[in-house]
């Protein structure tokens, strides 16, 4: 085959070629000759191929755990920390009729708060990490690196080679694991559903984005009615909305040192509602220990039958911001998220809702606001300033993870492009997006103006808690069986106690759907619309392009015509293709017949894993003839990398460039020192010995001229790349137009002609998501009728 590729990640030391003795030189290179390898997977659809590394997990000393433990405080347990402010209210809200029912009410607290953050989320689910990510995106792109379940065809066999790609699986149960794998990968219904499920998780978390500043900051707010009657509800709802525009104005500004900030804030508040809940239990009735006994939900539920069944999306609420333990993942390590949860934010959970049940066995009335009124009277203003800032911090952590969600949703095309601000340069996780941050400020303000109270705001945020985490149960048991090979007996186990657990929770704040419910599931309707519009047309322009690629003879055709001319400088042409030339150049080539000195078409290929390490990150392969010096590159990015901002992109993939080119040479030199019925991948210790004890040469001296030939020839392209980047580099983008086919059905025409081009005309270009400058780029636009 004349085309050629080197995987340029696997040569372990880029040295420049000496001009003197070949040996010396391919000695000096010091290649990993086994691990360069030539597949033909730019033109071909990828296939199964042994991967010679995996990921290693990085050990980190005990003192970042503990510091990294610290700061997680301030970042992951602002939501479920403040939930002590609303549970019982919204959990009684028609009263309490008998006084075990507290002691019911508290068991299901803590049996729920034991099972499914502590057990579920610190114990098994954190271990389904994606390379230190975590979050509904995380799990699926573990599934899509296993099974071929992605349903863009754009997967190569040289993804498994990038070092953070490749899963290490244990060899048991290998038959049920297979078994399952072939079903998702030979079922288009699974592939569609299990998009569809991430889909449905990433909008669910971010209408908990929207819910969690409306309930945490009025409710720590509706504090103020106890210290003075002035204060009516219309002033408390006002008081909210001010907060919260403040809130998401200062969005602007990062997160960089959000950590170290919020962490002491919300340490002094777990420690005062973990004190007063001490105080409470001793005063008033420590009797409510018995709550540990799971007799009294039986008999709460007895006593209530459907009552009871209803409250439980009161109850539900005590377990909010659980999926944050698993979603921020990324910014810490899973050992400290595991120690700050065991050691600090359980137990003070545990003693303020046993607290708070104590006061109420002696205070029926005041459940209503249980938590303000359960405050001793010296500790009231200040606990209620600590409360309203632990409420921002709560907002502030759940819109930082909708911003996390979104970018990782740009990755897979299932999103419209935006702009990602990265706030900083140390923590890559941390962005912001000015769109987003805007539509989520209105949505907060309208919810909080509609709805008033967190009663009805509860009856809302319980469903998108509990979605997701039903959600996440279902892809952590694909993942159990495919990739852990779990014991069977201990899935079923699993689905068995959590999954029953969930769903009893899901059917309760379902129940409610009339009385708020419906927000939740409206917003994720509304962001599903989005996402299904702007990918289904995604993939249908990826298969466009990929039926009417350029062959490599129609391109040497159009190079080498009468009327096509070449000019110095360098050209890079983007396109989504990974598996071809785009359709577009021959559009360009058709109007412009002239093409720069060096051409390269980069393709901007995101693969399912969280970071490509930078050297890993352009595949590079030669668009023969030779002369012409056209290169293909695939650019790879993870869901979390950041492109084209802290990193000189030009520079690096002309370095690249040269690289490739130089291990090309070494490559065809190395080949032309062995036999021709030798094996290609000998040892390099074995080849190296043989030209230190004179092997093979007199093969050598008869190839000396050849090879000086062959170094001249190398020479000289490596001053063509150099000569075209001096004179300048172009942009070239690839503008598509969209436009349904003559004789579409209605259905395609809406998709289509109005509802993605809307978005497209509203939304960001691409030469401003990848901040390519303006002053060196050349738009190239065509329709396509899909």
């Amino acid at each position: 085959m004349p085309d050629e590729e080197v995987i340029l990640e696997n040569a372990t030391d880029h040295q420049e070629v000496p001009d003197h003795h070949q040996n010396q030189e391919l000695k000096a290179r010091k290649l990993s000759w086994q691990k360069l390898r030539r597949y033909d997977s730019l033109d071909l659809e990828s296939r199964s191929f042994t991967a010679h590394h995996g990921h290693a997990s990085k050990g980190a000393e005990w003192s970042v755990i503990l510091h990294l433990a610290f700061q997680s405080i301030g970042i992951v347990y602002g939501d479920i920390g403040t939930s002590p402010l609303y549970v019982y209210s919204s959990t009684f809200t028609k009263g309490i009729n008998h006084n075990d029912d507290i002691l019911g009410v508290l068991s299901l607290i803590l049996y729920t708060l034991t099972l499914i953050p502590l057990m579920k989320y610190v114990f098994v689910v954190l271990r389904a990490n994606d390379n230190g990510d975590g979050g509904t995106f995380a799990l699926y792109s573990l599934l899509c690196r296993y099974a071929k379940v992605g349903l863009t065809p754009s997967q190569q066999a040289e993804d498994r080679d990038v070092s953070n790609f490749e899963l290490e699986l244990p060899s048991k149960r290998l038959k049920r694991a297979s078994r399952l794998k072939s079903k998702l990968e030979n079922s288009p219904f699974a592939k569609v559903f299990l998009l569809f499920a991430t889909m449905l998780g990433t909008s669910m978390v971010i209408g908990d984005g929207v819910l969690t500043p409306c309930i945490s900051v009025l409710s720590a707010v509706g504090g103020i009615k106890q210290a003075t009657s002035a204060m009516t509800e219309d002033r408390i709802v006002w008081i909210s909305v001010a907060i919260l525009i403040c809130l998401f104005m200062v969005q602007r500004f990062g997160t960089d040192k959000v950590g170290y900030t919020f962490a002491p804030i919300i340490c002094v508040w777990f420690t005062l509602i973990g004190g007063i809940g001490v105080y409470n239990f001793i005063k008033f009735d420590p009797t409510v220990v018995k709550a540990l006994n799971p007799q009294y939900i039986v008999d709460y539920f007895r006593r209530n039958k459907k009552e009871a069944w209803i409250s439980l999306g009161g109850i539900v609420l005590a377990i909010t911001g659980t999926e944050a333990l698993f979603a921020d993942v990324g910014h810490f390590t899973v050992r400290s998220i595991q120690i700050s949860m065991c050691a600090v934010t359980y137990p003070a959970l545990i003693l303020a809702y046993t607290g708070q049940a104590s006061f109420l066995r002696n205070h029926h009335h005041l459940v209503y606001d249980t938590f303000f009124e359960s405050i001793p009277g010296p500790l009231y203003w200040p606990m209620f300033v600590v409360a309203v800032l632990a409420s921002i911090i709560a907002s502030q952590a759940m819109i930082s993870g909708t911003f996390s969600i979104i970018q990782q949703s740009l990755s897979l095309g299932c999103f419209p492009r935006v702009k990602i601000v990265h706030t900083s340069a140390r923590y890559a996780g941390q962005v912001y997006i000015p769109e987003v941050n805007y539509l989520l400020m209105l949505a907060c303000v309208g919810v909080t103006l509609g709805f008033r109270t967190t009663a009805k705001i509860g009856n809302a945020y319980g469903i998108a808690v509990v979605f997701v985490m039903t959600l996440t149960s279902s892809f952590l048991v694909l993942i159990m069986i495919m990739i852990w090979k779990t014991n069977i007996f201990l899935v079923i186990s699993y689905v068995l106690i959590i999954g029953s657990v969930e769903l009893m929770y899901l059917s309760s704040v379902l129940y409610k759907f009339d009385q708020g419910g419906y927000l939740p599931l409206a917003f994720a309707m509304v962001l599903m619309i989005i996402m299904f519009v702007w990918n289904d047309v995604h993939r249908r322009k990826y298969y466009y392009e990929l039926d009417h690629k350029i062959s490599p003879e129609q391109l040497k055709e159009i190079a080498v015509g009468a009327n096509f001319c070449r000019m110095p400088g360098l050209a890079m042409f983007y396109s989504e293709l990974v598996q071809g030339i785009p359709p577009i150049f021959n559009h360009y080539a058709a109007n412009v017949p002239a093409l720069h000195s060096v051409l390269v078409f980069v393709s901007i290929k995101s693969l399912p894993i969280s970071k490509v390490p930078l050297e890993e990150r352009f595949l590079f392969r030669r668009v023969e003839p030779k002369e012409l010096n056209v290169f293909r590159c695939v650019a790879r990015y993870g869901y979390t990398d950041v492109r084209n901002e802290h990193e000189p992109f030009e520079g690096l993939l002309v370095e690249k460039l040269k690289e490739f080119v130089k291990d090309n040479f070494l490559i065809s030199q190395r080949n032309m020192h062995n036999n021709n019925g030798e094996k290609f991948d000998i040892n390099e210790e074995e080849f190296d010995d043989g030209l230190a004890n004179g092997e093979n040469g007199k093969e050598e001296v008869k190839q000396v001229d050849d090879q000086e030939k062959q170094q001249d020839l190398l020479d000289e392209e490596i001053e063509a790349i150099d000569k075209a980047w001096r004179w300048g580099v172009v942009h070239l983008i690839g503008e598509n137009e969209v436009t349904a086919a003559k004789g579409a059905g209605i259905v395609k025409r809406i998709l289509i002609d109005y509802a993605y081009n809307f978005l497209k005309r509203n939304l960001r270009q691409s030469d401003k998501v990848f901040d390519i400058p303006h002053k060196r780029m050349l738009k190239v636009g065509m329709t396509y009728e899909l």
